[in-house]
């Protein structure tokens, strides 16, 4: 075996080594390159006459992955270079968006409200970089097109496109399904029936899925699967069978199915001062309850969220109507404006959605709640007792309003 690693002394450069030698060696570097070749086979060989430029390459050594980049001198470094630096990096500019969406090859481009959370961790599959490139960024509106998007949403470019592809149609499977062909066959038929729609295809095996699977909240037991993600909504087809990808796809063009929504589980047990609330019964809890409802959207590795929680717990137990939702891992309705977290709303018993934007102490929260609870849509909002007199003295009809500050 040959084993590849990268100093600035070129006479360090390759050392060969024997099976006594390799654990010590592999262990005492961050990253490494190593070749297992047969003397005889002079097809595994490289031969490699230019510069050693790739020093200071880095590599968590617990991810192991089978080289499948080029084979010339100059394709492998740049190929090294860019497996060992970050899985997925960051647009800030419209320079930036430029430099880094080319017509080289298909991009995928993450869009979030914040660095952080499942959705942005779970965005980049550390084995899927060696096939893919992954961009994220805070600001949708420097990517090309113009879109009011805060996320966490995906984007996918592919070579020539001049705007965002609207839909992405991705067929999840096992490649060791006997009916793999057949598969194969019905998704590329949908592919030329309805490519002209914007909509890219893709095709994977769910052994490599993983990562996709946890940021998209899909389940492995509902395999063969097919998903679309669209700019607002995500489709699932659970179980698919070959013969339905075509129909089912017709019935999306069409605008006949209804979008999947991520959620937790409804909480059986929901005692606690502060409801749990989840994308699945949002609306039970709060449009439909007839209540004056203050809901925080949290994300759970939040610090601001952690020492928020004990002060939202008091206002609970004085209000009788809290609730949270894990933004995490819920989809967040368009009602809702979240860009980072806590995030909290005020929904009032006739029908007015306030953003909670003032102070965040319990005596704070409670009074806001209480000189607007009732408001309905439209009406000014309460911000003090000389602001609450003088709504009352006015009596002036505002326009009409779903959202309003609070």
């Amino acid at each position: 075996m040959i084993v590849h690693h990268y100093r600035a002394e070129e006479e360090e450069a390759v050392l060969t080594l024997d099976a006594g030698k390799f654990s010590e060696v592999v262990a005492a570097h961050q990253f490494i390159v190593v070749e297992f070749y047969a003397p005889w086979d002079a097809d595994g060989i490289v031969e490699y006459n230019g510069p050693r430029d790739a020093d200071g390459i880095v590599k968590d050594l617990s991810s192991v992955q089978e080289y499948n980049g080029p084979r010339d001198a100059d394709g492998i470094v740049e190929y090294l270079k860019k497996q060992v630096g970050p899985a997925s990096v960051e647009i800030k500019s419209v320079e930036d968006t430029t430099n880094l969406i080319s017509d080289k090859g298909v991009v995928t481009v993450g869009v979030f409200p914040e660095f952080g959370g499942s959705e942005f961790e779970n965005f980049v599959a550390e084995k899927m970089r060696i096939d893919y490139d992954f961009l994220h960024t805070l600001d949708a509106n420097i990517l090309r097109g113009d879109m009011a998007v805060k996320g966490p949403a995906v984007r996918l470019f592919k070579p020539f496109d001049e705007l965002f592809i609207d839909s992405q149609a991705m067929l999840f499977l096992s490649f060791d399904d006997d009916r793999i062909e057949t598969f194969k066959s019905q998704f590329y038929e949908a592919a030329k029936q309805y490519g002209d729609k914007n909509i890219s295809f893709l095709i994977g095996d769910v052994t490599d899925a993983q990562g996709a699977f946890q940021y998209f909240g899909l389940k492995e037991s509902e395999v063969p699967l097919l998903f679309i993600q669209a700019s607002a909504a995500k489709y699932i087809k659970p179980t698919v069978e070959p013969d339905q990808i075509v129909p089912w796809l017709k019935e999306y063009t069409d605008g006949t199915i209804l979008p999947h929504v991520k959620s937790d589980s409804i909480p059986l047990v929901n005692y606690q001062p502060v409801k749990v609330v989840v994308a699945d019964n949002l609306n039970d809890v709060v449009f439909n309850s007839g209540k004056n409802v203050l809901l925080e959207f949290y994300g759970p590795w939040c610090g601001h969220c952690q020492k928020l929680a004990p002060i939202l717990d008091e206002v609970a137990v004085s209000l009788q109507n809290d609730a949270k939702m894990d933004a995490t891992t819920n989809d967040i309705p368009p009602d809702f404006a979240v860009e980072g977290y806590s995030t909290m709303y005020f929904y009032s018993s006739a029908g007015n959605l306030l953003s909670y934007e003032r102070g965040r102490t319990a005596e704070e929260i409670i009074n806001s709640i209480k000189k607007n609870k009732g408001s309905k849509p439209g009406e000014a909002v309460v911000e003090d007792d000389a602001a609450e007199n003088d709504a009352m003295e006015e009596q002036q009809p505002a326009p009409e309003s779903v959202k309003d500050q609070l």
